[in-house]
């Protein structure tokens, strides 16, 4: 409560801190998984991954570690396109990953046929 009462008061005392205080709170909540490689190769509207493969500028794929990539001219910017299980019952369940559909199944230990509950998810 205390918190909410300090950033009310930062919020009413100066509108941009404020702003940038509920924003950053926003992003450390949200854990999206990305990452961007810089385009530092010298071939002109094209971006090397770090496999090697050269990809044309504005081009879009899905890797095989299920990201969705894009290349523009800062690079490549990928993200992960796979939801994560994240508030079920680790002690009775356990989360199964498919590769070929980049999805989790959360199923019970015991009986992998039946399936758990899950309250919370993480892109």
């Amino acid at each position: 409560m205390q918190y909410l009462q300090g950033l009310l008061l930062i919020t009413m005392q100066n509108p941009l801190l404020g702003s940038l205080v509920v924003l950053a709170t926003f992003v450390t909540v949200c854990s999206a998984q990305c990452y961007i490689i810089s385009n530092q190769n010298s071939t002109p509207n094209k971006c090397k991954d770090l496999d090697g493969v050269i990809h044309p500028l504005n081009s879009k794929w899905k890797t095989e570690n299920c990201e969705e990539c894009t290349c523009d001219q800062g690079g490549i910017n990928c993200c992960n396109i796979a939801a994560v299980p994240v508030d079920y019952d680790t002690n009775k369940c356990q989360i199964i990953f498919n590769k070929e559909t980049c999805t989790y199944a959360v199923v019970e230990q015991e009986d992998p046929e039946k399936t758990c509950a899950v309250s919370g998810w993480v892109l």
